[in-house]
């Protein structure tokens, strides 16, 4: 299991070295749990109760519309945080559903181990704090690229930041995320040939 705290370290370590006594309170607080593909972790309509590391695997966050459609409004590409971040910090209740699309490899910390934690680590205000500001960041330049850029513009920037998306996580998933039909995306796909 060290390698999952590898995998956590190292993505923490873009932004900040983390000493020994904060890496050994990780290993206490975070633990480790395997999911099997298709599994929803977390349900809207409840107060999440973890902040998941994905080390390996592909998650998708999404709620449904008004017609029950799904919409899915984050998918990872590789190691990184992935929850319904402002609801797990203000424990409130989520309107997303976190489903884990292939058998992931997690770390997961309580909501109150990170409050615990949060008294005796010199760096974890920092990471959550840089955390934070990738989520909204990341959400600010979707919005933006949604109501600026075309779908196949959307698509093509996707498939040359992200290509490793369309490799693990099936084509209705990608296009939800995209803003388009399933079979707009099959249409962009045979167009630009990729």
């Amino acid at each position: 299991m060290e390698r999952y705290y590898v995998s956590l370290f190292n993505y923490v370590e873009q932004l900040i070295v983390l000493p020994e006594t904060d890496k050994a309170s990780i290993r206490e607080s975070f633990r480790p749990l395997f999911v099997p593909k298709n599994t929803i972790i977390e349900y809207a309509g409840q107060i999440p109760q973890y902040h998941n590391f994905i080390v390996t695997g592909h998650m998708r966050s999404f709620h449904l519309d008004d017609d029950n459609n799904e919409i899915t409004v984050d998918l990872n590409d590789g190691p990184r945080f992935f929850t319904s971040y402002y609801h797990f910090m203000h424990r409130s209740v989520s309107d997303k559903n976190l489903h884990c699309i292939t058998d992931c490899e997690l770390l997961r910390i309580s909501r109150d181990d990170v409050d615990r934690t949060a008294g005796h680590s010199s760096t974890q205000k920092d990471y959550t704090i840089w955390i934070l500001q990738q989520h909204l960041e990341e959400d600010r330049i979707r919005i933006q690229d949604m109501a600026n850029i075309t779908a196949e513009a959307r698509y093509l920037k996707m498939q040359k930041e992200k290509p490793n998306i369309f490799k693990h996580v099936p084509l209705r998933y990608i296009a939800s995320y995209l803003g388009i039909t399933q079979r707009h995306l099959s249409r962009l796909r045979a167009e630009t040939g990729s």
